[in-house]
C-alpha cells in the first residue's frame, strides 16, 4: 500500500473521530496527515519529510488557530449556543449517580450529565453548568 493511502486513511479515521468529540484538535492533526498525504504523493519516498509536513501543519493551526478563535468569540453579534443551555430545564432519560453519567434532555438534544445527586429516569432538571460535551444538572425545584 502507498503511503500517501495510510496518510489519508488516517486523516479520514482522524476527522472522523472529530466528528464525535467537537474539539478541534484532531481536526487540525487530520488535516496535518492530508499535508503528509500530498507530501507522500509528490515525494514517495522522503517520509521524513511527510512527517515534518504533517507536524508543522498540526502545530501551525494549533496555535494559530486560537488567538483567532477567541477574537470571533469576543466580537459583536456572536452567538455561543453552548451557554444558552444553561438554566434550561431537562428531563433525565437514563438515571444519573453521583460520579456516574446519565443521559439528559434538554430541548430537542440529548446530553451527557452529571450531578452531585442521584436522579432518576423521568425526572425534571436543571442544567447549571456545561463542559465540552457534558453538561452537569441539579433537580428542578432545588435551586427554587
Amino acid at each position: 500500500m502507498s503511503m500517501w493511502v495510510m496518510w489519508l486513511i488516517a486523516a479520514g479515521a482522524l476527522f472522523v473521530v472529530e466528528m464525535f468529540t467537537f474539539t478541534f484538535y484532531l481536526l487540525w492533526l487530520s488535516l496535518g496527515a492530508l499535508a503528509a498525504g500530498v507530501v507522500a504523493l509528490v515525494l514517495p519516498d522522503a517520509w521524513l519529510l511527510q512527517v515534518i509536513a504533517g507536524s508543522l501543519v498540526a502545530l501551525v493551526l494549533t496555535f494559530f488557530t486560537k488567538p483567532l478563535s477567541e477574537r470571533l468569540r469576543h466580537s459583536r453579534g456572536f452567538k455561543d449556543t453552548g451557554t444558552e443551555i444553561i438554566g434550561r430545564q431537562g428531563l433525565v432519560t437514563e438515571p444519573i449517580e453521583p460520579g456516574r453519567y446519565g443521559q439528559v434532555k434538554v430541548g430537542g438534544d440529548t446530553w451527557t450529565a452529571t450531578s452531585t445527586v442521584a436522579l432518576g429516569k423521568g425526572q425534571q432538571v436543571i442544567v447549571v453548568r456545561r463542559g465540552t460535551t457534558i453538561i452537569e444538572v441539579e433537580r428542578w425545584g432545588d435551586m427554587y
